[in-house]
């Protein structure tokens, strides 16, 4: 059994704003989850699984320069996913690590990563299993925000700001969508 706050607490530090707002969009994020979960018993999810790697899906914006979420490191936000792989996968949390890595959008392609440029490592970064498939759809929901709690957003307006990244992504949202329900 994973205990994910003694994973944040060694990596950030307890109080600060930014580990405040990490812990609240992780428990967000498990929240729905759980709730997707428990609606898509037939699936068979690991529901302790699935509270711990939604907690920890984003242990690496620290590591990314995002300073209106008071993180000041050396990558882009957008490298987060791959990057919270390897700190997990260092811990021994193999699949808490995939978690992290395939959370970012609804996914991301090896063919998105050549054709944008992307910073990242060449290998497609796609949620596979039932549960990375339902953390990243919960996350869509919740946007992270220092200093103000965040409400849930709508379907229409995941949608919508998915739609600059390309239909298939919005096809896929709404496939979610469709098998995990609203």
């Amino acid at each position: 059994m994973v205990n994910p706050f003694d994973i944040i607490a060694e990596f950030y530090e307890p109080g600060s704003a930014v580990c405040e707002m990490f812990v609240r969009h992780g428990e967000q994020v498990a929240q729905k989850a759980t709730e997707v979960a428990n609606r898509n018993s037939h699936l068979s999810p690991d529901l302790k699984f699935i509270e711990e790697a939604a907690i920890l899906h984003d242990i690496a914006i620290f590591m990314t320069n995002a300073p209106g979420l008071n993180c000041f490191g050396a990558h882009p936000y957008v490298c987060h996913g791959y990057l919270g792989r390897e700190l997990l996968e260092k811990k021994g949390l193999p699949r808490h690590a995939l978690v992290c890595e395939r959370h970012v959008g609804v996914g991301i392609t090896l063919d998105d990563i050549q054709q944008q440029k992307l910073p990242f490592p060449m290998r497609d970064m796609r949620p596979v299993s039932a549960e990375e498939q339902i953390i990243c759809y919960a996350d869509k929901f919740f946007s992270k925000n220092c200093g103000s709690e965040q409400g849930e957003k709508t379907t229409r307006e995941i949608m919508q700001g998915l739609e600059p990244y390309g239909q298939k992504k919005v096809a896929q949202f709404q496939a979610w969508v469709d098998q995990f329900g609203e």
